[in-house]
């Protein structure tokens, strides 16, 4: 007489082998939304430094843009980089004519900015320094986290 093996998973089985999945699923998920977050708040602190380094750069090529406030016999004073409010920050060149933005930078929705002392920063022409007395420093938040980037310029223009 042969039998037949009747070789399956019972139901309690298969509901703990589903269970498990949920709770390693449910763990990476958390792991991964968080790891996105910093990684969206250090993207962002990267990209400030780039403007910063930026208006540096203008600076110290003495590079003026095309501005009735910046030509002769205006001369270009060196660039600014001023915190508007907590979402947004400007890049100007200052010339004797006045102020000329070059650019515009709008935060993410979940990400502040701080003012640094003194707004703005200013990087004089031909590596004469900057306006500053002491080392600035601007502090990034990131809301609903308690994540915070910090980018400091020091009174000879290293921005770190």
């Amino acid at each position: 007489m042969d039998r037949k093996s009747n070789a399956a998973y019972t139901l309690i089985e298969i509901l703990v082998a589903l269970t498990i999945v949920g709770l390693i699923f449910g763990i990476g998920y958390v792991n991964f939304r968080d790891f996105s977050r910093r990684q969206a708040l250090a993207g962002t602190a990267r990209s400030i430094m780039g403007d910063l380094r930026l208006a540096q750069e203008q600076a110290l090529a003495g590079k003026k843009p095309v501005s009735a406030f910046c030509d002769s016999p205006n001369q270009l004073n060196g660039y600014n980089f001023r915190v508007i409010n907590a979402s947004s920050y400007r890049l100007a060149a200052n010339c004797l004519g006045g102020n000329v933005e070059t650019k515009l930078v709008t935060l993410p929705a979940d990400i502040t900015i701080s003012s640094p002392s003194p707004n703005p920063i200013t990087f004089k022409i031909l590596g004469q320094g900057t306006n500053l007395s002491a080392d600035a420093t601007i502090t990034l938040t990131q809301t609903g986290t308690s994540n915070t980037r910090s980018i400091t310029v020091t009174t000879g223009g290293e921005i770190k």
